[in-house]
């Protein structure tokens, strides 16, 4: 059976991968990523999309950056030291628990933590989107090669914009009216 490469409401969930306080301004683009992250996390907040949180060595790199903190009571935050967070075990095992089989992934840096956790996610039997405008690295080649890289075992690259809009389905609904007038472009 073929999976559906559609992302949906019901079978996914947001992960947002080390976008600290300490790293962030040395991302390519960093305003931009967070902006896209915003967005995202404030549409899966509405459409009641779990979200998950992962920081890399806090006290070194700082915790998740300002604009994004204020999504964190709502979602579930791990510390990690791997750079694949699903290496860490008590984040492998709430992400089965979840019972959502598509990923969608934004974070940073997407050649290593981005990358790291997103093909421990394809071998463990996820489906995973990656979110091009909600990625990031301090060098823009290693984001694009850390994309290639993805694409080609089994991710699909996506954009913000296509997230929300297979999250919503269809037009009509109160949920696409409140948000294609707030948070689409």
């Amino acid at each position: 059976m073929v999976k559906s490469q559609s992302i949906s409401q019901q079978q996914s969930l947001l992960l947002v991968i080390d976008i600290q306080g300490r790293l962030a301004p040395a991302i390519d683009h960093a305003r931009d990523i967070v902006h896209s992250a915003d967005r995202l996390l404030n549409v899966a907040s509405e459409l009641q999309i779990p979200c998950i949180f992962t920081e890399q060595y806090p006290q070194g790199l700082g915790t998740t950056v300002e604009q994004l903190s204020s999504h964190l009571p709502n979602a579930t935050l791990f510390e990690k030291i791997h750079f694949s967070a699903h290496r860490e075990t008590d984040f492998a095992n709430h992400l089965k628990q979840q019972e959502r089989p598509q990923i969608v992934l934004i974070g940073t840096e997407s050649h290593v933590c981005v990358l790291q956790t997103a093909l421990d996610l394809l071998a463990a039997g996820y489906q995973v989107f990656i979110v091009e405008d909600a990625v990031g690295s301090r060098n823009p080649s290693d984001k694009g090669l850390a994309l290639a890289r993805l694409a080609a075992a089994g991710a699909v690259v996506v954009s913000s914009e296509m997230v929300i809009f297979e999250w919503l389905e269809r037009a009509g609904t109160d949920s696409f009216r409140h948000i294609s007038k707030t948070y689409i472009r």
